[in-house]
Parts: structure tokens; sequence; C-alpha cells
């Protein structure tokens, strides 16, 4: 009989910094919870588990005895938990000091909660980076999960990932374990008896160790989930199937913790910038995306599980802050206010605040909605709210100039001890933020309608891959149905709070509504000379469109200490074409009150987006449009925005 392989189960619970209460409790009620209690009920031991921290100050709250559950398993030595960084970042996509700093608010959490010194580390959306490495050690980590995906691109093989390897940064050392992905599509979505085939044949082949590590939602929170894995019996039957081949001693149920010493570092690794299969393909623009689809289809799935798989990638997830120039706005004022919070001493009420607002899941989009649920943009920006109120207490009204999103050009980011907001010369004077710290709502917070990849997918017949009579499709099944019958509509331009127009007169609403129109010249989406003018109660940015000597559009940006402000437009009629209408589209979001001088027409609608979801294609309103518009012979107009009455929030 070969050595018994060791096998190591591990969960990965989370939720993100701002989801609703009600998803925190369903999952605690429906899959947490349950889970857990069936395990201990069978003593299935050991297991590893890594719990989010804002989960985890959830459940602190409202947990209804589940990290005392938690905590006697520690306490037993029959869970190891895993640390991460404490508000589910990205590790890749903070600083240094901060990735260092997420990942010590974490480990000193586990040791005031369940006297835990975690040691090993959850990698946020097993988004890896070379120079990790030695951010980890820093931070006390000694070993890291990674997908064998990470391996694998590298021009490992398969059969060389069933043991942790070691690598390193700047001469600080970790290990890595490879998370097996053939295990992470078995479990639970296939009958046990496939699980513990695969095991046999990997413990026949001599290999020591495998791994799951994998979301815990997908154990009753996925769609078809709860019915299979409790219902149906697969987590009764599947802990039956392994602990009879622990019994035969085939299979023995590991830590990380223990396995280390006890299975030979199989040597040394460095591995590329790379996350999981589908988050590489999830990074890349449409097209792109749709080339990879293509091109895998071309392959099919037998190449595609086999030794070529490693040769064919997507992007990187930092390509989603190209990808989405709301993720970008995100995270470049994160940066900067992480910048300005050390500057001014680190007051932990900031601090704080500025790392939950690197909770990653408001970033990105793949098949769950992320970026595309507007409540976690919200939350986002309204902890960067509480940490600039906190950052700028008695700051007079003032301008800068920098590249603060970091695409070469500057922005003016206007501030006082009440607002922020930053506006792009570069792309006609555009308003990209526009938050008032009072009510902790970033105005500006739309989201563009764009084209997204699996937009581009006709509709066909038949089954699309997943479950069976014998098991239940997975997320990614799930995902591979999306079809649409009509293309959702898209925008010409990257939403801003002010977007000018010269529009055709025959332009009927439904066309402008859908973004079927095309824009006359003034004031075009280019750059646009400014200058800013500045006084203790007022500060103005004044943009210019001038051609052949005339100044053609102009418009003016004043601001008063507490955040009004008012935009006023000049245009020459004669640049627009005849009979053509002035426009000014206001996008926003949160209740915001809009007065325009002269009276004008309006346009008004939801800004309605199309985007996969774990339930599939679902519509969401990002926000509201309101257009005014003007007869080109008026010449001259003025907006007044300022928050609707009742909406400050502390």
């Amino acid at each position: 009989m070969p050595q018994p392989i060791r096998f190591i189960f591990g969960l990965h619970l989370h939720q993100p910094v701002g989801n609703f209460g009600s998803v925190f409790s369903q999952h605690l009620d429906e899959v947490y919870l349950p889970f857990l209690q069936k395990v201990d009920e069978r003593e299935f031991f050991p297991l590893v588990l890594h719990i989010s921290g804002p989960l985890l100050e959830w459940l602190e709250s409202n947990g209804k005895g589940y990290l005392d559950l938690v905590g006697r398993l520690v306490d037993a030595g029959r869970l190891e938990l895993l640390c991460a960084g404490m508000y589910e970042p990205v590790l890749a996509s903070l600083a240094r000091q901060d990735r260092i700093e997420q990942i010590g608010w974490m480990r000193e959490k586990l040791r005031k909660r369940f006297g835990f010194d975690a040691r090993g580390l959850w990698l946020t959306e097993r988004v890896w980076e070379p120079e990790l490495a030695a951010d980890l050690a820093d931070a006390g980590v000694q070993y890291a999960l990674v997908d064998d995906r990470h391996f694998l691109v590298t021009g490992f093989e398969r059969n060389q990932l069933h043991a942790p390897w070691m690598t390193e940064s700047d001469g600080r050392r970790i290990s890595l374990f490879p998370i097996d992905e053939r295990l992470r599509y078995l479990i639970p979505f296939r009958p046990p008896g496939e699980t513990a085939a695969y095991l046999r044949e990997l413990a026949n082949e001599g290999h020591r160790m495998a791994v799951l590590a994998d979301d815990g939602e997908k154990f009753g929170g996925w769609p078809g989930t709860r019915e299979w894995v409790y219902e149906k019996g697969w987590l009764d039957q599947f802990v039956t199937t392994i602990s009879a081949l622990v019994d035969n001693g085939e299979v023995e149920l590991s830590t990380f913790a223990q396995t280390l010493p006890a299975v030979p570092i199989a040597g040394l690794a460095y591995l590329p910038t790379a996350s999981y299969r589908e988050m590489e393909g999830w990074a890349l623009p449409a097209i792109a995306a749709r080339r990879l689809i293509n091109l895998e289809t071309e392959l099919g799935e037998e190449r595609l599980l086999g030794p070529e798989s490693g040769l064919l990638r997507g992007s990187h997830w930092l390509n989603f802050l190209v990808k989405y120039v709301e993720a970008n706005r995100m995270h470049k004022k994160m940066q900067a206010l992480s910048l300005l919070c050390r500057d001014r001493g680190d007051p932990s009420v900031a601090r704080v605040a500025i790392g939950r607002a690197q909770c990653n899941d408001a970033y990105w989009h793949g098949v769950f909605g992320g970026l595309y649920l507007p409540h976690l943009r919200d939350v986002i920006w309204r902890e960067l709210a509480i940490a600039e109120r906190m950052l700028r207490i008695r700051e007079p009204l003032e301008a800068e100039v920098f590249d603060i999103d970091a695409d070469g050009h500057r922005e003016i980011w206007v501030h006082s001890s009440d607002f922020s907001t930053i506006v792009s010369p570069y792309r006609s004077g555009g308003i990209e933020e526009f938050t008032l710290f009072a009510s902790e709502i970033n105005y500006a917070n739309t989201l563009t309608r764009r084209r997204e990849a699996y937009h581009l997918v006709s509709a066909k017949p038949g089954n699309h891959g997943g479950g069976d009579e014998q098991g239940t499709p997975s997320i990614h099944d799930l995902e591979s149905r999306i079809r649409l019958n009509e293309l959702p509509p898209v925008d010409a331009l990257p939403r801003v709070l002010l977007q000018e127009r010269g529009l055709p007169a025959a332009l009927d609403q439904k066309s402008y509504e859908r973004g079927d129109f095309d824009s006359l010249d003034v004031p075009g989406d280019g750059p646009l000379p400014y200058t800013i003018e500045s006084s203790a109660d007022q500060l103005t940015l004044s943009f210019k469109l001038v051609e052949t000597g005339i100044t053609t559009f102009e418009k003016h940006y004043s601001f008063a200490p507490d955040g009004r402000l008012t935009a006023t437009y000049r245009w020459s009629p004669a640049a627009l074409a005849p009979e053509g209408t002035f426009a000014v589209e206001v996008s926003y979001r949160g209740p915001l009150e809009i007065t325009a001088s002269p009276a004008a027409d309006t346009w008004s609608y939801d800004i309605t987006t199309v985007a996969k979801s774990e339930k599939g294609l679902e519509e969401t309103v990002q926000g509201r449009s309101v257009t005014f518009l003007w007869p080109s012979s008026v010449g001259s107009a003025m907006l007044e925005l300022l928050p609707a009455s009742g909406v400050e929030r502390r």
C-alpha cells in the first residue's frame, strides 16, 4: 500500500465591505453554520479556514455563536486559520507598507480573538506578483496559497505540483502551496466517489499532498448548491467517502502547518504575475476576451485540460484598472489618500477607513457583479470620504494639480474641509469625482455603459456545460450559459458628472438614451486649456476652446468652500449646426438638486447596465442622467448643483 496522501481541505469565507446585512445573514444560516456544524458532528478534521476581515467583524456582532464554535475547534487543534489582508485587498494593488499593515491587522485580530498565530496566507483572488514574497515574509507569513496555474504558466508540469515549493524576493523566502484546480472543480460539484478516485490516483503515483482551497460559499451559497450539498446529501456522502479512505490508511487529513515539515520542499520556483484562469480572461477588454474564448473553443476541452493550457493566458488583475476607468478613479484616490494619511501622522480613523476602501470586490468584474454593484462602489467612496474628512479638518479651499490617476496627464484636485473633487482638463474638463464629506457621497459615482465580452455571445441551443443527474453545475458552468437576445446600449465616452455636447436638432430622446447619436464639435472630448482663480470664499476653474483665434466655447466651475458648485457655459452659436442644441448631461448618483438658468428642456433616464451575476444577466440602475437642452441661439447657460435636503449622514 502506498504512503497515505495528505489531503488539505481549506475553505475561504468572505463577504465584501458594505455588502447587505441580509446577504451576511443568509450565508451564515445557509452556508457557514451548516457546513461547520456538519463536519463537527462527523468529526471530519483537521480542516483549514480563512474568514475575511469584513465577515469576521460582522460575525463578532451577529454570528449566533459561529465564532465560538470556530474558537473551540481551533483550541482543539482541529482548525488551522489563515490570515490575509484584513479588509480583503488584492495585495498586488497596494503600496508595500499598506500590504504589510493589512496582514498585520488580520494576524493581530486572529491572535486576540482565537489566540492563534496565523503564519499561512490566503492570497486574495490568488493574484500573485513576484515581489510579494518579500512583503509577505516581512509581515510574518511563512507560506501562501496560489493556484497550480501559477506554476503551469511558468512551465512546470502538473505532476510536480503536489508538494510545497520555495520562492524568494529581495532575499526573503516563503513557501508556496499549489491549489489543485481539478479538486476545485470536483468539490462539491461532482459525486464524492470521483474525488476519492482522484486522490487514490495521486497516491498511487507517489504524490504526498493534495490541496483543495476554495470559496466556502460554493457549499450552499452558489445557485443550486444548497440543495445539492445539504438536501441531496452531498456533504454527508463526501465525509463518509473520504473518512473511509482515512480509516483505510489511504488518505490523511492535514493542515498546511502540519504538511510543511512533513512533505519535503520540491525546490525553488519563481512565479510570474498571475491569477486563476477565469480571472485572467475577465481582465481582458471585451474584443480580446472574445478572441480568447474563440481560441479556447477551437482548441477543445481535451487540449485545454492538457499541458498546453498553461501557455494560453488572459491579462493580469491590474488590467481591470485600465478596463474600467471607474475602478481606476477609486484606486488612485485611495492611493493618494493613503500617502496623505501617512504624511499627516497616520490618524487611526483615516487609516482604517482607507484600509476598508481597499476591499477588492468593487474594483473588478467577473462572473459576480463586483464593480457593477453600485452599493459596493458607494461604500468605497464613503470610506474614502470618511478618511479625507479626517485628514482635511479646518483646511481652506484650494486646488492641487498633478497626475492623480497615473494616465500621463495632470488633473485638478479641488478640496476643502467639506468636499473633494477631481477635474480632468485633458478630458474636456470633466468632473470625475464630486464628494461631499457631510453626506459621504461621491455624486459622480455612476458607471459607464460599455460592451462586455458576454454581450457578444449569440444564443445557442442545448446544454452549455455543468451538472447532470450525478452533479450540479459550478458557477463557471452557469456563466457559460449566459446569452443575450439584444445588445444593450453603450456610452461613447466615460461618464463624468457634467458632459457638454452639441446635438443635432433632429435627435430624439430615445436615440439619445441609447447612445445612438453623433455629437457636434462643441466642446469635443479632448484637452482644454484652463486657469485657476482662488479667493477665500470661491475657487473657479475656467476652460476655453479657441479656434483660429476665436473662443467658440468656455465653461467655468465655481466652487464654494462647502462644495456648492456652479457651472457657467458660453458658446458660439455658429459653432453648432443650424437649429442645433447645446446640451449638458448630468450623470449622478445620490440625491442632488440641479437648477438651470435660463430654463431648459430636459431629458432624463436611469443609467442602467446589463451585467453578469451569479444568477445570470441582471439589469442594474447605476445612477440618474438628466440632460439640459438649450437652443444654440441662446449662447450661454448656467447650472447650480447642491445635495438635496436631508441627506447628511453624520
